[in-house]
């Protein structure tokens, strides 16, 4: 299916590895002009040979402020106005209510929050100038369902969650959609980092398997296509069916 993005402009961040690296893919396979963002120059250097000759790459540390604004403006150096944002950070590290210290949060909310924020107010008014534009943020099912042991990432990506919906109603008419999607458990190396016994973490999951990141960059694209245009202000889980609740 086409998607009608072919020429379009993409930004992706925490796009060397795993999820962001998956929507990059899909994007560049749909045509569109696709700028990946990591902190790690040898990630991006393997990323780009992967990816069509029409990619470029920023190293850029998420969590800093200063690395953020250097980035961008080079980014509009590049390319001028960026038409599709994909909002994609490493998680923070595991950790519970007694064991996590107060400056921890500090930390992950300028990675997994602060600098969505700081993207978006750059980026969005720009797209709402010239009437079409694209937000998607990478959060994490726990928005959903808090998963225990991970009370940063939990904590953080529940406010990006609230920033992006409210955001949405208000730019709704300019032509810019703006959505989260919350992914579950995917074959990634994070997963590797994270667990030992993959196919004991597969086994539970309703689907009886780990979500494919290739599937989850195809999930992504669409959103960001010309078809999804009446879709917005929404948080999508891809979890294999993972999360319990209604809602």
């Amino acid at each position: 299916m086409d998607l009608g993005i072919s020429g379009r402009t993409a930004l992706v961040t925490g796009a060397s590895r795993g999820l962001g690296f998956s929507c990059a893919k899909a994007l560049s396979n749909a045509g569109a002009k696709v700028c990946i963002v990591s902190r790690s120059e040898d990630h991006l250097l393997s990323a780009v040979r992967e990816l069509s000759s029409d990619c470029h790459s920023i190293v850029s540390d998420l969590s800093e402020s200063f690395s953020i604004q250097m980035m961008l403006k080079q980014v509009e150096e590049e390319f001028g106005t960026i038409d599709i944002f994909i909002a994609n950070a490493g998680g923070p590290p595991p950790g519970n209510f007694e064991a996590t210290a107060l400056e921890d949060f500090s930390t992950a909310l300028q990675l997994n929050l602060l600098s969505t924020v700081e993207m978006c107010k750059e980026l969005i008014p720009k797209m709402a100038n010239q009437g079409w534009g694209r937000v998607v943020a990478v959060t994490s099912i726990a928005v959903r369902e808090p998963i225990a042991q991970l009370i940063l990432s939990n904590t953080a990506r529940s406010g990006l969650t609230s920033f992006l919906k409210t955001t949405a109603t208000e730019v709704a008419r300019s032509g810019v959609t703006v959505n989260s999607i919350q992914p579950g458990l995917h074959a990634t190396e994070r997963l590797t980092e994270l667990y030992e016994d993959l196919k004991g973490v597969a086994d539970n999951v309703p689907t009886g398997k780990l979500g494919d990141p290739d599937d989850f960059g195809e999930v992504v694209a669409f959103l960001c296509s010309e078809q999804a245009k009446f879709i917005t202000g929404a948080a999508i889980p891809v979890d294999g069916g993972a999360a319990k609740g209604l809602q």
